[in-house]
């Protein structure tokens, strides 16, 4: 695997997760990005109390992707090899603390009323 191509990646990542779990997974992401960016169009101003409980939420999504991963490619901690094992986990971890933060606020404010303070 000398070049690293969009089509690789996507290739390893239905290796890694089954074809059906992956496409859904990137269904759902493309489902809750577009509705994100539909409650930023409509609010049209960030809710600043919303923004906090999404990033309260951080934490909690970057555990769950690192163990999600761990639990699809029967891995664990023991098995972190080296600098690179370390920076493909600190990426899963922002990548699940980001995705939370933007379901969280995206619930809210679909399904919270609108506050006039924030």
């Amino acid at each position: 695997m000398k070049d690293i191509t969009f089509g690789t990646l996507i290739a390893v990542f239905e290796e890694m997760f089954g074809p059906a779990l992956f496409w859904a997974m990137v269904a759902v992401a493309a489902v809750i990005t577009v509705l994100y960016i539909f409650v930023l169009i409509r609010d049209r101003s960030v809710s600043w109390r919303k923004f906090l409980w999404a990033q309260l939420s951080m934490p909690f999504g970057a555990i769950a992707a690192v163990l999600f991963v761990q639990k699809m490619t029967r891995s664990s901690f023991s098995d972190v090899g080296g600098p690179i094992d370390v920076i493909v986990l600190l990426g899963v971890a922002a990548a699940g603390a980001i995705g939370l933060a933007i379901l969280v606020y995206t619930l809210e404010s679909l399904f919270w009323r609108r506050s006039k303070a924030g």
